[in-house]
């Protein structure tokens, strides 16, 4: 198996191969990390193609002081989250336009919608570091690939994960305690 710093000095000469190597070694875990921070699978692949598109045309410096699918999810997670600014914009402008499902015939379909939007909704009421953390982690990415991606220490990341946990808990719990089930996003960046 070659190695990163390989594939990417192979892509740098323009070598055929190099690029779907390093696609399917890593596209599997980005898109993983996108698709819970995005919610449809089509705005993850779509975020998907454009960070590898990144690596094509701007491949990071070497040597590399991250591993790749750090870089590469820190790119993917940095695009994913301006998208939901974007929409998050968008949809204060069309406040009102909300459709709901049928209350009289929930389907499983329904039911899965409503909870991923909820999920989707406390991450974003969560500090950004923390929804991060949580995105990566269920993304499959080890402690220390979360530390690279975050800039933080490897020894902290258990601990932050089990704040940040705590803290989705929380506002979860709250947010369907009180009957919301889209809560206002109150991010701190």
């Amino acid at each position: 198996m070659e190695s990163d710093e390989l594939l990417l000095e192979q892509l740098a000469r323009g070598e055929p191969g190099a690029f779907e190597t390093l696609f399917r070694r890593y596209g599997p875990q980005v898109y993983r990390a996108v698709y819970r921070l995005a919610g449809s699978p089509e705005t993850a692949e779509d975020i998907l193609q454009e960070t590898f598109l990144t690596l094509f045309r701007q491949p990071p410096r070497r040597p590399m002081e991250a591993p790749l699918v750090a870089w590469l999810c820190r790119v993917a997670l940095n695009r994913g989250y301006n998208l939901l600014r974007a929409a998050q914009r968008e949809e204060q402008r069309l406040i009102g336009w909300e459709a709901t499902p049928d209350a009289h015939e929930p389907d499983q379909a329904a039911i899965r919608r409503e909870e991923q939007l909820a999920v989707r909704a406390t991450l974003a009421r969560l500090p950004e570091r923390q929804s991060r953390l949580l995105l990566l982690r269920h993304a499959g990415l080890s402690y220390a690939e979360i530390a690279a991606v975050l800039g933080l220490a490897p020894g902290s990341v258990g601990t932050m994960l089990v704040r940040a946990e705590r803290a989705f808990l929380d506002v979860f719990q709250a947010s369907r305690s009180a009957g919301h089930e889209d809560p206002q996003p109150t991010r701190s960046t």
